[in-house]
């Protein structure tokens, strides 16, 4: 079965949803610590936790955030935004981190990145490849490459990465259903890849065609904040294909 992620965006201590990472066009849903509970009592075990500050500002500021959560629930969490230096990573992973999602820095500072890869393992150092159009974006989506999607995967496949959360930024936030074909292509080229999708999730359909597929993972936010996805329906999900 697909693995069922929801996402928790934090800005000034609330959990939020940005549309196409705009930070203009936010959308408040309250504690952060309280959904984490949601999720955990509706038989969710992961969740992705995006410090949308820490991005902004280029360093951690919701650790304590994170400290909350994994100390006071049992979800296993990878904690992203705003790593830029080991400091950053010492900072989630002892305030409770399973695993790291690194975009930016993968891109900005590949020496560094690859120096986490080799210190922390594979299973605990997640590549984000957010893209736009098949080019990888980054600084919060704010700062677009001439970088090929599938050539950044590629490229940091062959260092040693194994799971890769893949978002598609005209998708995030819309409601419109996933990039169904890009994850096809990139699980059907390289079918060890552990591929995590993201962005446009909008019904339960979309989660089952990308089960369907063969995609690893599913990282949902705004459909299950907007109800279009109750999480009672997830809950059945997890229980029937348990």
């Amino acid at each position: 079965m697909i693995e069922l992620i929801p996402a928790i965006d934090i800005i000034e201590g609330k959990c939020v949803r940005l549309t196409q990472g705009d930070y203009a066009q936010k959308k408040e849903y309250g504690d952060p610590f309280e959904m984490a509970q949601q999720f955990e009592d509706h038989g969710i075990k992961r969740l992705h936790l995006v410090d949308l500050d820490g991005a902004r500002e280029q360093k951690v500021v919701n650790h304590r955030i994170l400290e909350q959560i994994a100390s006071r629930t049992s979800l296993v969490i990878d904690a992203g935004g705003g790593l830029r230096s080991n400091e950053d990573l010492r900072i989630v992973f002892e305030s409770g981190a399973s695993m790291i999602t690194g975009g930016s820095v993968a891109v900005k500072d590949r020496e560094l990145f690859l120096g986490w890869l080799e210190l922390y393992g594979p299973e605990r150092i997640i590549l984000g490849a957010d893209f736009r159009a098949g080019k990888v974006a980054v600084s919060g989506w704010h700062e677009d490459t001439a970088l090929d999607l599938k050539e950044f995967i590629a490229d940091y496949r062959a260092e040693g990465i194994v799971k890769v959360i893949c978002t598609d930024i005209d998708k995030d936030g819309m409601l419109e259903g996933p990039a169904l074909e890009t994850y096809t292509e990139l699980k059907g080229e390289d079918s060890a890849l552990y591929l995590v999708a993201s962005g446009g999730i909008s019904k339960m359909e979309d989660i089952e065609l990308l089960d369907e597929a063969g995609i690893d993972g599913v990282i949902v936010g705004k459909a299950i904040y907007e109800e279009k996805i109750p999480l009672l329906t997830l809950e059945s999900y997890i229980l029937n294909n348990s």
